[in-house]
């Protein structure tokens, strides 16, 4: 089976599509960004000459109904994802929308019977499910390293930000357009994480709270979960803290593995071998995600960061936010 050239519509022009994202999508073999879109004609324009993107729009359906575009990524506050994905799959086009989903699973329900009618596949840019760097710790659980997993931990604290503490407007503490806070905007990356390697999470509960009052949403969150696969976990989230963590640890009956989410720290393996490991991460980091998503759309495989993946991530949050 031959590549065929997947050509892009971008919808937002914001700060992950300048480093993280936009870039993979014309770096990749067989695909192409043919056009952007952003409310703002001077945004959209600005972006498209800064990247050398021919075509440029301030009009989503112009952009999701132009017939030189075949698939759709929506880099927009998730508060806006059901609406573009439903365009999308009204004009038969796969999708691939940022993290998190959608803003509820009402809405991602929606997503996924449009795109289930449509017949043509939704993604969610969960990409860590795509980095080498997280291969490392699947194979370790695969070839039973660490024995039969028992529990999951993740430890994750911040200090606030000088714009949290400032109370600048941010879309990612606004509940209306993230959904939640930074435990949604932040906590998804590694929940969906989770999922790839014990399979979906069938329970979770939590307790949430503001601790500081900078802003709306939740500042702090405690969680209990529950995995397919029988394994247990928990969490905390803690945006308020004097310093920062970010430490994952996975016990075993035979050892464990000590890891991180969103660092660029060596990986430990503490179990019937011991090992250390390092994968640099690529640049751009969502180069293997759109390259994954352009071999499953050219039938070359199956993507795993689908849209059923993340309605997951979402109804665990959803869980663990309503205790």
């Amino acid at each position: 089976m031959g590549n065929k050239t997947i050509r892009w519509g971008m919808i937002g022009c914001g700060n992950v599509t300048e480093r993280k994202s936009g870039p993979a999508f014309w770096l990749v073999d067989s695909s192409s960004l043919e056009m952007v879109m952003a409310r703002r004609k001077e945004q959209a324009k600005d972006y498209s000459e800064r990247h050398r993107i021919v075509r440029y729009t301030t009009d989503a359906s112009a952009l999701i109904n132009d017939a030189n575009v075949d698939a759709i990524y929506v880099a927009t506050p998730p508060d806006s994802h059901l609406e573009y994905a439903l365009m999308a799959a009204d004009a038969g086009k796969p999708c691939v929308v940022e993290k998190p989903m959608a803003l509820t699973t009402e809405e991602c329900d929606q997503m996924l019977a449009a795109f289930e009618k449509a017949q043509v596949p939704i993604f969610v840019a969960y990409y860590r499910r795509s980095l080498p760097r997280f291969d490392v710790v699947r194979e370790w659980i695969e070839q039973g390293m660490v024995g039969d997993v028992r529990h999951i931990h993740w430890a994750y604290h911040r200090a606030p930000s000088a714009d949290d503490i400032a109370g600048k407007d941010n879309w990612r503490v606004d509940p209306k357009q993230a959904g939640g806070g930074y435990f949604v905007d932040l906590a998804s990356h590694g929940l969906n994480l989770f999922q790839q390697w014990f399979g979906d999470i069938v329970a979770a509960k939590g307790i949430k709270t503001n601790q500081q009052g900078y802003y709306e949403a939740e500042d702090a969150v405690a969680a209990s979960l529950a995995f397919e696969s029988g394994v247990i976990g928990s969490g905390y989230w803690n945006f308020g803290a004097v310093n920062s963590e970010d430490r994952v640890e996975i016990i075993g009956s035979d050892g464990r593995i000590i890891c991180s989410v969103f660092g660029e720290d060596d990986f430990v393996l503490d179990g019937k071998e011991k090992a250390r490991a390092n994968v640099v991460l690529p640049d751009p980091v969502q180069y293997f995600h759109v390259q994954n998503m352009v071999a499953h759309l050219n039938g070359h495989q199956e993507y795993s960061s689908t849209g059923i993946a993340g309605r997951n991530t979402t109804w665990a949050m959803e869980q663990i936010l309503n205790g």
